[in-house]
């Protein structure tokens, strides 16, 4: 563990995924000293004299739980580090992405090893493989026919409005959406305020509709300003608090050294699915077709296909990069991922239980441009059979990604 070679670990991911639990995972039986500053007098002490609080357990590991909360204490674990570097000396966690706040990206460069945690995988959730993108990267065809599925569309949609979070995945029907709805209220009323100074904090919640109604889409920073009544200079930073809040993340554009025709905004969506079901109101039902609120099937697909890939590309054994992919010509592929080797996966998302031949268009123009370098395209769908179109060219139900 990254404990054993480096003085400090930093534990990061949105709040209720499961930071601290596995922080007390890790400290059971060590003699560690676990303090979290989700405690008001524990939070009163780190911010009074942050660099006695540090030095609480010197021979030993300290863990501060929720340490966005006093980001002034990164400056007084620089100090003890320096002093007296060893492995294993502090264990932070944190519900914001300390190097996004202003004035702390620096403050542990060299020292501390961070470790994202998002909610969790369908992998971990159904106990299977969950290592599609490996799989993909390899340029195996073989064996891909076992990837046929048995779930239904329904199943399949009932999953995505679950989300990752692990509690509201326990409750169903008013009782889950009680719980998005008061976790919102807290993100809003405390942890944007931990870390953030901006004027305009109580239009976060119709900022995170806006978003949610256009999940997987590209940022068009003028639509969203003018959507909660903000010029479009200042939107950025709004969008910047909710990316360090882990609530939601871009998908950059990729370009590929092709041409200048390439556009290229990000893309926006939420992390979680379930979240962003519930800022819409949506349940399974309101996607059957003919349902006005059907459109969002496919945003809300794409973005629990892409948050799945997310999770997967922190254990895959070989790094990859993430991109969206679009010209004027309107050639677009939803989601393509990159290794170090510059080898290329597209993977193309659908909410539909059908898929046809056109549904590869994008894949097909993705594999003339990179040649070999361009391992596998995959319509990911909500089907139930593993199809092969062509070379490299695979449809696969969603649960593809975890087993």
């Amino acid at each position: 563990m990254a404990l054993a070679d480096t003085p400090v670990v930093l534990i990061q991911g949105a709040r209720q995924v499961g930071k601290s639990t596995l922080a007390a995972q890790v400290l059971a039986g060590t003699g560690a000293r676990l303090l979290t500053l989700d405690t008001h007098s524990v939070l009163s002490a780190a911010q009074n004299d942050p660099d006695s609080f540090v030095r609480q357990n010197p021979d030993s590991l300290l863990a501060i739980d929720e340490v966005q909360r006093a980001p002034e204490l990164l400056r007084a674990v620089k100090a003890v580090v320096d002093e007296q570097r060893r492995p294993g000396q502090f264990l932070l966690t944190g519900s914001a992405d300390l190097l996004r706040i202003p004035g702390q990206h620096e403050s542990l460069a060299g020292r501390a090893e961070t470790i994202p945690l998002f909610g969790l995988s369908q992998g971990e959730i159904r106990s299977g493989k969950d290592d599609l993108a490996s799989r993909l990267f390899s340029g195996d065809e073989i064996g891909l026919n076992d990837f046929a599925g048995t779930m239904s569309r329904d199943e399949y949609l009932e999953i995505i409005c679950e989300g990752s979070y692990p509690e509201p995945r326990l409750r169903s029907g008013r009782r889950r959406q009680a719980w998005f709805d008061n976790y919102l209220s807290r993100i809003v009323d405390r942890d944007a305020k931990d870390i953030s100074r901006l004027m305009h904090l109580d239009r976060l919640p119709r900022l995170m509709r806006l978003l949610a109604a256009n999940n997987s889409g590209e940022l068009v920073k003028s639509r969203f300003a003018k959507g909660i009544d903000l010029p479009e200079t200042s939107i950025s930073g709004y969008l910047e608090l909710l990316a360090s809040l882990y609530l939601i993340h871009f998908l950059p554009a990729w370009g590929g050294n092709l041409t200048q025709r390439v556009i290229g905004r990000p893309k926006v969506s939420l992390l979680d699915s379930g979240l962003a079901a519930r800022l819409n109101n949506l349940s399974v039902a309101a996607f059957h077709p003919g349902s006005a609120t059907a459109h969002h099937a496919g945003g809300l697909t794409e973005a629990f296909v892409t948050g799945e890939i997310r999770r997967q590309s922190t254990w895959a054994p070989n790094r990859f990069e993430m991109f969206h992919f679009r010209d004027r010509s309107g050639r677009e592929v939803d989601l393509i991922l990159e290794d170090d080797a510059r080898n290329i996966v597209g993977l193309e998302v659908k909410s539909s239980a059908t898929v046809q031949a056109r549904d590869f268009a994008g894949l097909e123009y993705l594999s003339a441009v990179t040649g070999t370098r361009f391992k596998m395209g995959v319509v990911l769908y909500m089907g139930k059979s593993a199809v092969r179109f062509g070379p490299r060219l695979w449809a696969l139900p969603l649960s593809a990604l975890w087993i």
